[in-house]
């Protein structure tokens, strides 16, 4: 076994092992020279991808996929109690491990840096795994979302640091124990598990206090969620706490933000010294992801003009305004954005740079719960579009809740004075958006369901 590998995964069982925090904790190990297995709902290009590895991934849950032999079994909280190989794993009495306790087991002996926000964590862990391996460092990390190819979102590197985009969701990242902890925003998201700003609050506190004596708080100035939790942590023995944005009192002080087509040239002030770099993907929201990247390579001591040249290797992680394609003179991109928050950002980055060219969004709302809270919001940014095209709300692991459906979301667009159409039928959209779009447009397809399936059948309808 390679070093680093816990001796209870010497032979891990993952139950849905191609979502995107299972399947690059299953890839590190494999790695490592575990004897990786696991299940999931459908094949995919990730489930290929961990075959080259040499997992063993079987397709649906049935409980014969579980190896008797199986050392442990890792689960996410997206897992019902009722799984048929969960319930194997209990009869043949295997220990089930919490993916985020496999993922801690990784990082000991390492040098973490665990990336926590409500939005903006796949991000800013993809810019710190890229621009520290383009250094040559050859760090281990582990996002939430792929680089350029399925399976990309994982590596085990031979260097000493530990990239890991650590979620808030479940409290699962109170297990982490990281050098550098950043914590990007805060706001009131994942409705099932909190209830309100204060427990989001003490759920980020604990967070904090699983930083190692020593270790650094890179925290964002002027959000107000974050700035509320950097005052809770003030004076803790044994953290250093850098703040970071364009206030000038941060200790890390962004003073200029420059777009450039679908880049940026950003101009901080660290140490009193100005320093401008490139980041590669265009919008405000991205720039202080760059620059929180950048605080914390530099509290694991990697030199600053280093790192913010490496940095301008970043050119976007997939479905984070990634461009899918030109056809008929119209460009789709697609967009993770579930949250309001990160709406309002993707589309006004994309408003940035776009011109006198039109934006047409397909939305397709996320959860249940989070359309009950957040639905008029999310109208409200839809209004940042020229046209937009609502679909049903994904369910994900949610049961329906009555009386919550799309039309929260389309009653606030039209409030808000925005073009909506809805569309219950997903695969009418491609025709929907090859009526409506001309040469110069725009396309965004955006949620964090299976709406991202839509962008190539639109190329292809619009190629026609």
């Amino acid at each position: 076994m390679k070093p680093g590998l816990p001796t209870a995964m010497e032979r891990p069982h993952f139950i849905g092992i191609g979502g995107a925090g299972m399947s690059g904790i299953a890839k590190i190990l494999a790695q490592r020279g575990a004897q990786v297995a696991g299940s999931d709902a459908r094949d995919s290009e990730t489930a290929e991808a961990l075959r080259a590895h040499g997992a063993t991934v079987h397709i649906g849950h049935a409980a014969g996929h579980l190896a008797p032999d199986s050392t442990c079994v890792v689960v996410s909280s997206a897992i019902r109690a009722d799984n048929p190989e969960l319930t194997r794993a209990a009869e043949l009495g295997i220990p089930v491990v919490h993916r985020s306790d496999a993922l801690a087991g990784l990082m000991d002996g390492l040098r973490p840096i665990a990336v926590a926000g409500t939005h903006g964590k796949t991000t800013t862990t993809s810019m710190l795994a890229v621009s520290l391996s383009a250094l040559g460092l050859d760090p281990s990390y582990a996002i939430g979302g792929d680089l350029d190819a399925p399976g990309s979102n994982a590596h085990h590197g031979e260097g000493d640091i530990f990239v890991a985009e650590a979620d808030e969701s479940d409290r699962s990242f109170h297990k982490y124990a990281p050098q550098v902890a950043i914590i990007l925003n805060a706001e009131l998201d994942h409705h099932a598990n909190y209830a309100s700003m204060d427990e989001i609050y003490e759920s980020f506190e604990t967070f904090v206090g699983k930083v190692v004596p020593g270790g650094t708080l890179v925290v964002a100035h002027g959000q107000d969620g974050a700035a509320e939790i950097a005052r809770r942590v003030a004076g803790r023995e044994g953290l250093t706490v850098v703040t970071y944005g364009e206030d000038e009192d941060a200790d890390v002080r962004i003073t200029k933000i420059t777009p450039r087509g679908l880049t940026s040239e950003v101009t901080v002030v660290l140490g009193g010294r100005p320093l401008t770099f490139t980041v590669s993907v265009p919008g405000r929201h991205y720039a202080h992801n760059a620059v929180a990247a950048l605080a914390a390579g530099v509290a694991l001591g990697v030199p600053v003009h280093n790192l913010a040249s490496a940095l301008g290797k970043y050119t976007g992680v997939k479905r984070r305004l990634q461009l899918k394609g030109e056809a008929a003179g119209v460009q789709v991109i697609d967009s993770y954005a579930h949250h309001p928050t990160e709406m309002t950002a993707d589309l006004e980055a994309i408003r940035g740079a776009a011109g006198d060219s039109r934006i047409l969004v397909v939305f397709q709302p996320h959860l249940f719960s989070r359309t009950q809270e957040l639905g008029k919001e999310m109208g409200r940014s839809l209004s940042l579009a020229d046209a937009s095209v609502v679909l049903d709300i994904y369910p994900a692991r949610e049961d329906p809740v009555p009386g919550v459906t799309s039309e929260i979301i389309i009653a606030a667009a039209r409030a808000a004075g925005a073009d909506v159409t809805p569309e219950h039928d997903k695969a009418a959209v491609a025709d929907v958006i090859a009526g409506m779009a001309k040469p110069g447009d725009l396309v965004l397809t955006m949620g964090a369901g299976d709406v991202t399936d839509l962008g190539p059948k639109i190329l292809a309808r619009l190629s026609n």
